[in-house]
């Protein structure tokens, strides 16, 4: 299944083909392809190069009862189909500076560049990734020991992206839709905001 963007963007092929599908097949991931991923994200920009986040691995290969706890921790349709995915990233990041503890208002937005290089290294590496919401962080912080003062933002599957057909119903419906996305238009303003 092609779901790589329109061509005519010009966009860089690893931008391009990257999608969040939520059919994964469960063949496990190389440790020396994590440690890639999470190199990556170790390398993004950062104010103060703070750094401030932290990833959790659960990967079914190597620590079973860690990846059964954040599925355990999923709600929704991700209980569903996320599953099946080998590695699941438990993302979130600390809330102040470490040099003066006062508080850190980029933290998500530092989290979020490092979720986007690891995202690029897995398009290069063939894999791919699909970010959750839906996860119950009271029962994430409670079965894998996570610090209060981390701020809990995403569960992300990774894994070998699957047929459609390992999905049911609405699943398979919203994974064999076309990829669309927002005009231009409504999301970027020039020179002064309106809208």
């Amino acid at each position: 299944m092609n779901k790589s963007a329109p061509a005519d963007l010009g966009l860089h092929p690893l931008i391009a083909q990257r999608w969040s599908p939520r059919a994964f097949l469960q063949d496990p991931i190389p440790a020396e392809t994590i440690e890639r991923l999470l190199d990556a994200a170790i390398w993004a920009a950062s104010c103060f190069n703070e750094q401030p986040w932290r990833l959790l691995v659960a990967d079914r290969g190597v620590d079973p009862q860690a990846h059964a706890a954040v599925t355990a921790a999923l709600t929704g349709w991700n209980g569903q189909w996320a599953p099946s995915a080998p590695v699941l990233l438990v993302c979130g990041h600390t809330t102040r500076f470490s040099h003066d503890d006062t508080p850190n208002r980029w933290a998500a937005h530092d989290l979020g560049q490092a979720m986007g290089n690891l995202s690029i290294q897995a398009t290069a590496e063939g894999l791919a990734l699909h970010a959750m919401g839906g996860f119950d962080a009271d029962k994430l912080r409670e079965s894998l020991a996570i610090p209060e003062e981390i701020e809990l933002v995403s569960v992300v599957a990774v894994g070998l992206a699957g047929p459609a057909e390992l999905l049911q119903g609405g699943l398979h419906e919203r994974e064999v839709a076309p990829r669309a996305r927002k005009s231009k238009d409504e999301l970027v303003f020039r020179g002064r905001w309106s809208g």
